[in-house]
C-alpha cells in the first residue's frame, strides 16, 4: 500500500484520476473518515444540496458498467459514490433552518438565511436550480478526491455515464439528479506524468 500523504501540497501533487483498482475493500472506520470529510464540504449559502449514494456490493457495480461505458473503474473500485443534485431546495433550506436553529444561531440571523435563501430560489426556474444543485456536487467531489488521497485512497472523478440508466438501476426518486460519479479504492495502475498548463496560461 503506499504511503499516506501528510502536507497538502503532497495530496495535492500525488492525487491522479485513477484508472484501474485492485479490488481491495476499504475498512469501514477509514471509509466513515472519509465520508466524514466529504460531510464537511462547503457549498453556496450552506444548502448543501446533494445526496450522495455509496455503493459498495459488487451487484449493483456490475449493474451499473454497461451504463458508464464500462469503464473498469467502475468495477473494481470498493466503493462507488453517486453524487446526486438534490432539487427540492424549500426542503433542503427548511432542514437547514431547523439544524441551524439545534446549533443555537441566533434568531436574527437565521432569519436573514431564510430571507436571502428565500429569494434566490424563487428567482430560479427548474433548469436553473438543477444547474445550480450540480455546480454545489462539484465542490464536494473535490472533498471527495483530495479527502481520500488524504487516506491513502486513490479516485477518480467521472462525469462518463448516462444518468437516467443509474437513475433507473438505483431507484432514485425525480429530485435526485445523477452529476458525479467517484469510484473510490486502492490502486492497480501507475499515474502518468502530472500534466498542467503553466501559470501565465492560468493566471492573468
Amino acid at each position: 500500500m503506499a504511503s499516506v500523504p501528510r502536507e497538502f501540497s503532497e495530496i495535492v501533487r500525488t492525487r491522479y484520476a485513477t484508472k484501474s483498482f485492485d479490488g481491495k475493500r476499504i475498512d469501514e472506520a477509514t471509509m466513515q473518515k472519509l465520508l466524514e470529510l466529504i460531510r464537511l464540504a462547503p457549498s453556496s449559502v450552506n444548502l448543501q444540496p446533494w445526496r450522495i449514494k455509496v455503493i459498495s456490493d459488487q451487484a449493483t457495480k456490475e449493474a451499473l458498467s454497461p451504463h458508464s461505458w464500462n469503464q473498469k473503474q467502475i468495477t473494481t473500485c470498493s466503493h462507488l459514490l453517486v453524487f446526486c443534485a438534490d432539487t427540492k431546495l424549500e426542503e433542503r433550506m427548511a432542514a437547514m433552518v431547523m439544524r441551524m436553529k439545534a446549533s443555537e444561531v441566533s434568531a436574527e440571523n437565521i432569519e436573514g438565511f431564510s430571507r436571502m435563501v428565500g429569494g434566490m430560489l424563487t428567482r430560479m426556474d427548474g433548469p436553473q436550480r438543477l444547474i445550480w444543485a450540480q455546480k454545489q456536487c462539484y465542490i464536494a467531489m473535490s472533498h471527495a478526491l483530495l479527502g481520500a488521497k488524504s487516506l491513502g485512497l486513490d479516485s477518480c472523478p467521472m462525469e462518463g455515464f448516462v444518468p437516467s440508466e443509474y437513475s433507473r438501476v438505483l431507484k432514485l426518486p425525480a429530485h435526485l439528479v445523477p452529476t458525479l460519479v467517484v469510484p473510490v479504492g486502492y490502486p492497480n495502475d501507475k499515474p502518468w506524468p502530472k500534466v498542467r498548463f503553466e501559470k501565465k496560461d492560468v493566471f492573468f
